[in-house]
């Protein structure tokens, strides 16, 4: 074999070895993406937001495209939850209204979260056990609901005929419990 086809075969030789190689690579940076993916998932379902939100926008720029679309999903959902960390309420009225806007948007653990912390400022306020007892009524949770609205009724009144015409308690009309309540015997 001459000198000249020697290095036609070694040049195919590096040549197929190439793509071999660069397919290893590929595979290697794939499996340390995914690693460091799980990884700042679990920052996420830690509640370390602004750690996952790092780690996220690092990995975003070469991640492998399965994941690409769930990376942007988190990042949005970090920068929600630290936005949500910054806001203050003035009064226990403020945040309120707050739980409400959460409720009618279908964000229901941070509706619930609001409420209960109102009512853990003013253990009192009818206005939040009627609040929560819409939002476990909208969860599907009689028991809680059943709870939070004898609670608002025992505190005023006034809540027992609002929930009479209450659409959003629709799904407890059929309860005995809830119709004992909003009607009692005299």
């Amino acid at each position: 074999m001459t000198q000249q086809a020697r290095n036609v075969v070694a040049s195919r030789k590096k040549t197929s070895a190439e793509p071999a190689k660069s397919q290893a690579a590929k595979t290697a940076a794939n499996n340390a993406a995914y690693q460091h993916y799980q990884a700042a998932v679990q920052l996420v379902q830690q509640g370390k937001y602004e750690k996952a939100l790092s780690a996220l926008q690092k990995l975003q720029p070469e991640a492998p495209h399965e994941i690409a679309e769930r990376i942007r999903m988190y990042i949005a959902t970090c920068h929600r939850q630290l936005e949500h960390a910054r806001i203050t309420f003035q009064s226990a009225e403020e945040r309120y209204n707050y739980a409400v806007l959460q409720l009618n948007n279908g964000l229901y653990e941070d509706a619930r979260e609001h409420f209960q912390g109102v009512l853990g400022d003013v253990p009192k306020a009818d206005y939040a056990w009627y609040g929560l007892a819409l939002l476990e009524c909208i969860t599907n949770h009689p028991e809680e609901c059943l709870t939070a609205l004898e609670k608002a009724i025992r505190l005023n009144s006034r809540n027992r005929l609002q929930a009479r015409t209450d659409n959003d308690f629709q799904a407890m009309a059929d309860d005995p419990r809830f119709t004992e309540l909003l009607y009692p015997e005299p």
